[in-house]
């Protein structure tokens, strides 16, 4: 490991302070974590800053997976056993909050990012090459915007001639051709239960093949690698056959895919399967995502879902009907002001719940689920749904701002 032998510059220690500076007025405001603001004073300061702080650390780069922040989480708690680690564990995952980040690990060994899937090619090339190269972690993918096949081409420019480890889920067609571009690929046989994003070959645009859980391009044979590493029911299948079991707090099959491939990226610095797996188990939540809460009486478990993918996954975590579910959207700029992603979700899953639909957009989703024909009702607030649920445990389903106002409304 190569130590920290290049100290800061005096410019770089300058805007260290300045944004620790600006992130503590923050805090003491009340205005969040100050993270991003602190993070773009001393960016302001210093353009070059994430580059100085990374050249002392093994960097992850966690990006295109539906649980970036709770992949995040698992990771570093794996990398944890072999050193120190610093991470953006809360999802600040632009520039900005990156920088924050790693301005406050001075003695880890370890960086493990959430970079945000628009920013990952440029903070890849960002960190100057050191003795050890620099590690990336690429897993299952998003339901990105419209244009997925132009942000992969991007990714696929980005990771070409790279000496950094990609580790990427084999069975999604646009992340295997975006990594493909690397020399140093380990491929992950994680799931791909959301496929809208990839019927047509990101190579040729010919037809995808799917029989079974393979899937190829018959028309210019582009087709799925073979997986050194693949999650199997419960278990990890580790590149020479052993099966580790997944105890996991944090529920569903995305959480047992995305430990399957932290498990990988752990074993990528040398930290043995059983190992990482079993340091995961300590992740119960991150930011709220899977807490239960006590609110007017009742019992809430907050879940986070910001695109069709999440929503799918999500929609196999809830307990089984008659369990009350409350929907909540918004459409701001976190979120993206197109609602029209409302219609690829296939809400008939929901059958059979009492729903209750909240948020700034709660009309246009309402219009979604009266064409799904599901019984729900409209209302005003957190509060009127959670009066008007029916007895047992509430799910509340929500995506990044709506969750966000939920959180505050019910004190988490």
């Amino acid at each position: 490991m190569a130590g920290n032998t290049d100290p800061l510059s005096p410019r770089a220690k300058l805007a260290v302070t300045a944004g620790k500076a600006a992130a503590a007025v923050s805090r003491a405001a009340g205005r969040g974590s100050g993270s991003v603001i602190g993070g773009k004073v001393a960016l302001r300061l210093d353009p070059d800053l994430l580059a100085a702080l990374a050249q002392h650390l093994d960097v992850v780069l966690v990006s295109a997976t539906n649980g970036k922040t709770t992949t995040t989480r698992l990771i570093a708690e794996a990398l944890r056993a072999s050193g120190p680690v610093v991470s953006n564990a809360l999802g600040a995952n632009m520039p900005a909050g990156i920088t924050s980040a790693l301005a406050g690990g001075s003695d880890a060994r370890y960086g493990v990012i959430e970079v945000d899937e628009k920013y990952l090619a440029g903070v890849a090339r960002d960190p100057p090459p050191n003795p050890h190269p620099r590690r990336q972690h690429n897993p299952p993918p998003p339901h990105p915007p419209p244009p997925t096949r132009m942000l992969a081409e991007h990714w696929r420019e980005g990771l070409a001639g790279t000496k950094a480890v990609v580790i990427a889920n084999a069975d999604d067609p646009l992340i295997v051709w975006a990594a493909s571009s690397s020399p140093n690929v380990v491929w992950v046989a994680a799931g791909q239960e959301w496929k809208d994003d990839a019927w047509s070959c990101p190579s040729c645009g010919g037809v995808m093949q799917r029989p079974g859980d393979d899937w190829f391009c018959g028309q210019c044979g582009f087709r799925r690698p073979a997986p050194s590493w693949a999650l199997h029911g419960d278990h990890v299948l580790d590149p020479h056959g052993s099966a580790w079991p997944i105890h996991l707090q944090l529920p569903g099959r995305a959480n047992r895919a995305n430990a399957a491939t932290s498990a990988a990226v752990a074993a990528t610095f040398g930290v043995p399967p059983q190992v990482a797996l079993e340091r995961m188990y300590q992740v119960q939540a991150v930011a709220g995502r899977y807490d239960v809460v006590s609110f007017l009486g009742r019992d809430l478990r907050l879940l986070l879902a910001k695109n069709p993918a999440g929503w799918l996954e999500t929609f196999s975590l809830i307990d089984p009907p008659p369990t009350p579910v409350i929907l909540a959207v918004n459409a701001r700029g976190a979120d993206g002001t197109d609602t029209s992603w409302l219609w690829d979700v296939d809400y008939t899953r929901l059958a059979g719940h009492p729903i209750f639909v909240i948020g700034d957009r709660k009309l246009d989703l309402a219009v979604r689920l009266e064409v799904a024909g599901l019984d729900f009702r409209v209302c005003a607030t957190a509060d009127e749904a959670v009066q008007m649920a029916p007895p047992g445990r509430i799910e509340a389903i929500a995506n990044y701002t709506s969750f966000q106002d939920l959180r505050r409304r019910v004190g988490n």
